[in-house]
């Protein structure tokens, strides 16, 4: 599988017209069920005159059939949101939840005709979608001395290693988070000061 890829921005946007009526599709990068919610409750507030406000969503990584969900809203059973899961379940995305809002423009589409609406407003929407690639972070932690907290510091910067919190006693407590092979290059760095340093990570410790 190819790598997985998220949604750029907190929120792209979309629209088509199928026979007048508008098809608002909303894009959020939700990377889990809480700011999912959150990201379908603001659009739900914001477009709360439109007749139906269908979603789908993959909240979290694709391997987590927890994070998969969709709604018809109001359309009749399996013509909406399924089939923007199914649309969403073709593509590598993940962390991404979709609403699209429906106003009414007077003429029904029947079964099929709303089944190629929302359809469509998806893949129209995923076309001009900015996406990065998901790249999974693991923690680590370093205790040191104060002396060498000006090299370790150095050396972090060197391999993109992002610190999350110091907490300063004795020594200093340096929690932090990398990709994989931003820690293999981590520990090939650290090792000189292995004596005088504690260190731990997903797989190695000293």
């Amino acid at each position: 599988m190819n790598q997985q890829q998220i949604p750029a921005q907190a929120l792209h946007q979309s629209e088509i017209e199928v026979k007048h009526s508008r098809f608002i599709t909303h894009i959020g990068h939700t990377p889990n069920l809480e700011s999912a919610k959150a990201f379908l409750d603001g659009i739900r507030q914001e477009h709360n005159k439109a007749n139906h406000n269908c979603w789908a969503q993959i909240a979290g990584p694709r391997s987590d059939l927890n994070c998969w969900g969709s709604s018809d809203d109001g359309e009749p059973k399996g013509t909406a949101g399924k089939p923007m899961l199914n649309v969403l379940s073709h593509t590598e995305l993940c962390e991404i939840s979709i609403v699209v809002t429906r106003y009414f423009g007077g003429i029904k589409l029947g079964a099929g005709g709303i089944v190629r609406a929302y359809s469509l407003a998806v893949q129209e929407a995923l076309k001009t979608l900015p996406t990065l690639e998901k790249v999974d972070k693991f923690r680590f932690t370093l205790t040191l001395p104060h002396a060498l907290v000006g090299s370790i510091e150095t050396l972090l910067m060197k391999c993109q290693a992002e610190v999350l919190s110091r907490n300063w006693n004795e020594e200093l407590l340096l929690t932090g988070q990398a990709s994989d092979q931003q820690l293999a290059e981590l520990r090939q760095q650290l090792i000189p000061y292995q004596h005088q340093i504690h260190y731990q990570d997903k797989e190695m410790r000293w």
